[in-house]
């Protein structure tokens, strides 16, 4: 597969989502992380009959993918290395990886056997520490960024520099400092 069309002499340039590489860099990532998911689902036993290994692994999936966000953010879109490891490790890897639609089922599983409150606490402990762990990704990969670049805020953005002078604080109503 090349990035242009072959047939009825059409040379336009296929879009990123239907280019072999990239949907090869997904079935790859994908194929990889579902591989993952199941191991770690065998290896981790279920606490009772809630499937505690689902939980672990959605949680999991959700830091990687707040941690995959914030180390790619910082890329140029157009740039072909963040594009592929998005591709590579977000869609394919970690969805693979995550599986929201087992979650649902362990969920509805537990309603069925009865455990109406234990269901509710498996659905919403998942989503919402999902959540936080999504947000530790982007914060850990923002101090990981912000240590291998001195100077630099974990937001990326340059640092103001504060005026002590008279001048630049009457100019926005606030009077001299004392």
């Amino acid at each position: 597969m090349g990035t242009r069309t072959e047939h009825s002499g059409d040379t336009r340039a296929r879009p990123p989502h239907l280019r072999g590489t990239f949907l090869a860099s997904v079935a790859f990532g994908g194929a990889v992380g579902a591989a993952a998911r199941e191991g770690l689902s065998i290896v981790i036993p279920p606490l009772g009959d809630v499937p505690f290994a689902i939980a672990l692994i959605n949680i999991l999936g959700a830091f990687l993918l707040g941690w995959l966000f914030e180390s790619l953010a910082h890329l140029k879109p157009e740039d072909p290395m963040g594009r592929r490891l998005r591709l590579l490790l977000g869609t394919g890897f970690c969805g693979g990886f995550t599986t929201y639609s087992a979650l649902a089922t362990g969920t509805a599983l537990l309603l069925v056997g009865g455990r109406p409150g234990a269901a509710a606490a498996y659905a919403l402990g998942t989503v919402v520490i999902g959540a936080l762990a999504t947000w530790a990704g982007i914060a850990l990969a923002a101090g990981v960024r912000a240590r291998a670049q001195p100077g630099t805020p974990p937001d990326g953005t340059a640092r103001r520099r504060r005026s002590s002078s008279r001048c630049s604080r009457s100019r926005v109503g606030l009077g001299p400092r004392r």
